[in-house]
């Protein structure tokens, strides 16, 4: 299958966006080492892919939801099928189909893409003064020989990291540079590549599905250390396009997930109505609730126990003449105060010099009990 309209596409857009440049007066001629012209068209390149996609972003979103609000589901088919994965994933499959949920489409925009980058990659990378072919898709030699020049901080946009000395010299670009910038940049491809699909997991959280979480873990660092070796074959102008394009990412994103903020699962509903796990939690409820509530056992706790136990009558204790206490109390709700009782005399009690002692038996006291 030829790709000849993905080239003449992804050149007319540069093209046009180029023309529009030229229109408003940005100039042509590098300016701190950069053709702005070219590098703002590669930049509005991909606006305009994003603002086509914009409708299946937002249909990914919407399937990201949907993947989340079938995790409890998940769940219990994982509970009611553990240890059977070929019945597990039939279930899970079946599921998605019955529910209208299709995991693939987290990965859409990003697929959809990969023609746009084929396309970039192959029209810079023809981009050579030396190239006779100059008006192939739509351009003419002036717009050629134009972007062929082009560069961004001296280094031309169709260069790579892995550009051999000679391919360098027939854009009279130097090496070092050249290596400085495509590693530069290529850091940042791989760190936006990264930050945007960390910012989307974090906002959703992981999948249930062992399939959902395996091509999450691809996303976020399948992908990036990917790029490790392959930014090294790419064209600065597809890096800025490929950096740009995440940095739109992150934006959007940002924005949908402030306004469309991803549903909140109830701890609950995740647990299986009929399975044992449920079974056990509902069992765990009822003897919760069977049981009387009781508080604390702090210092307050501490104090009220040891309260209650000194009010508690002794055993044996004799009780205490209630007669006297009484009337004290009734004398304190008529509003009175009860009479103080007069001071007792130590010395009155105590028995006189040579006095007799008391005998016991006479005075009506109890005996000593006898020892046996």
């Amino acid at each position: 299958m030829s790709l000849d309209w993905i080239y003449w596409a992804i050149s007319w857009i540069l093209l046009r966006w180029h023309g529009v440049w030229d229109a408003i007066g940005v100039p042509d001629k590098a300016v701190l080492g950069t053709n702005w012209s070219w590098i703002l068209s590669i930049f509005f390149l991909v606006v305009t892919v994003r603002v086509v996609l914009f409708p299946i972003f937002v249909k990914q979103i919407k399937s990201q939801r949907a993947m989340q609000s079938l995790q409890p589901k998940v769940k219990e088919l994982q509970e009611k099928h553990k240890g059977d994965r070929e019945t597990l994933q039939k279930e899970i499959m079946e599921l998605y189909r019955t529910e209208k949920a299709n995991p693939l489409m987290g990965c859409l925009p990003m697929f959809l893409q990969i023609p746009v980058f084929l396309g970039l990659f192959h029209v810079l990378k023809r981009l050579n003064p030396n190239n006779q072919a100059k008006e192939l898709y739509g351009w003419t030699a002036q717009q050629f020989d134009s972007a062929s020049h082009a560069t961004l901080f001296t280094a031309p946009i169709s260069g790579r990291f892995g550009s051999s000395a000679t391919e360098l010299a027939a854009l009279d670009a130097s090496v070092t540079t050249v290596k400085i910038i495509a590693a530069l940049l290529v850091v940042v491809m791989i760190a936006t590549t990264y930050l945007t699909s960390r910012q989307m997991i974090l906002k959703t959280g992981w999948a249930e599905d062992p399939q959902q979480r395996m091509l999450q873990r691809l996303m976020l660092y399948g992908i990036p250390a990917s790029l490790l070796i392959s930014g090294a074959i790419f064209p600065i102008g597809v890096i800025i396009y490929w950096v740009t394009n995440n940095l739109f990412t992150l934006g959007q994103q940002q924005w949908v997930l402030r306004k469309f903020p991803p549903p909140k699962v109830s701890t609950a509903a995740t647990v299986n109505r009929y399975s044992e796990a449920g079974e056990k939690a509902r069992a765990a409820a009822a003897a919760r609730e069977s049981q009387p509530q009781q508080k604390s056992g702090g210092l307050l706790s501490r104090i009220t126990e040891a309260a209650k136990s000194a009010a508690a009558p002794q055993a044996g204790a004799a009780p205490k003449a209630v007669g006297k206490s009484s009337s004290r109390d009734a004398a304190k709700s008529n509003g009175k105060q009860p009479e103080a009782k007069g001071a007792v005399d130590g010395k009155a009690l105590a028995p006189k010099p040579g006095a007799k002692p008391v005998n016991p038996k006479k005075a009506g006291g109890r005996r000593p009990a006898k020892r046996k």
